[in-house]
């Protein structure tokens, strides 16, 4: 069996800006060919620890290796590896969107072609458009543009859909797919839950400089337990006699009843839906309702659901 390796490994970070501690003491490691997610609020830490990653930063306590190296004192060949796609990017504005897609190529020892790039990031009928005249939508495709050009084995993505409309969005997932598909590592920071639960094959969530929770979405979302089943009430049906034949604690608010459910949801729903076709009843707004990724999200982060 192959064995797995880790392009990222970070063990005990630490970064701190006067009395703020902007990293507290967090280890992760990434694999290679993974998607990874590295979620949290504005100020929870994920842009510092990824400045880190990428060289920008120095960490005052513990170790990050990047690609095998500290990213700090890496050279030439290392970032001749590495894709970013930063926050915010500033560009000439009278040069063309193909002008400064090659400019940037020229960095690369080995880059994509520009025309395919173009295509991938969904700017190929923008090519000869001043970069000035696009919108913002379409200057954040440029920096995405701009991070894949290298053809990078490890690519930072630092929420790079802001900007996008829906369907852009969606198309651009499949870009991001693609890379992974064709073995680029992926680091994606993302304030969408969506986009991180379809996108990432593992994640860490971020609070308060630390990592508060770390693994897929799938795993997450079953640790976190109840699903959530209701429906209008029945006339007639007292929450007592609801309780008693479902042998679930029902709470019925503004004429819903709602319960939340762990191990014994099946047993709970056939003694409902069997009740109900004897009864001869309709459960209006019937909802079955299993935790989400935002629901981890807030939960880990202490926000309110």
């Amino acid at each position: 069996m192959k064995s797995v390796t880790n392009v990222i490994e970070v063990s005990n970070l630490t970064k701190r800006f006067g009395r703020l501690v902007a990293v507290d003491n967090v280890s992760f490691a990434v694999r290679e060919g993974e998607i990874f997610g590295l979620l949290g609020e504005n100020g929870a830490g994920k842009t510092t620890t990824l400045e880190i990653l990428e060289g920008f930063q120095k960490p005052d306590r513990g170790t990050a290796q990047v690609l095998g190296a500290n990213p700090h004192s890496a050279h030439r060949d290392w970032r001749d590896q590495i894709g970013l796609v930063l926050q915010e990017s500033d560009f000439d504005p009278v040069h063309t969107v193909t002008e400064t897609v090659r400019l940037f190529a020229g960095f690369f020892s080995h880059p994509r072609g520009v025309a395919e790039t173009l295509e991938l990031v969904g700017l190929a009928d923008k090519a000869n458009e001043r970069v000035g005249r696009l919108s913002g939508g379409q200057k954040r495709r440029v920096d995405v543009a701009l991070g894949i050009i290298g053809n990078p084995r490890l690519l930072f993505l630092d929420e790079p859909t802001t900007g996008f409309d829906p369907v852009a969005r969606v198309d651009f997932w499949s870009v991001i797919e693609g890379l992974s598909a064709s073995g680029t590592s992926i680091v994606l920071t993302t304030h969408y839950m969506e986009e991180a639960e379809r996108l990432c094959d593992r994640l860490a969530i971020m609070a308060r400089g630390q990592i508060v929770a770390e693994g897929t979405s799938s795993t997450l979302i079953s640790e976190m337990g109840a699903t959530t089943v209701r429906f209008e009430m029945p006339p007639g049906l007292d929450p007592s006699a609801l309780c008693a034949l479902t042998r679930a604690n029902f709470v019925v608010r503004d004429n819903m009843a709602t319960a939340l459910l762990g191990s014994d949801l099946q047993g709970v729903l056939l003694r409902l839906i069997t009740w109900a076709a004897s009864h001869d009843v309709t459960l209006h707004r019937l909802e079955v309702l299993r935790p989400s990724l935002n629901d981890v999200f807030l939960g880990a982060t202490g926000g309110e659901r």
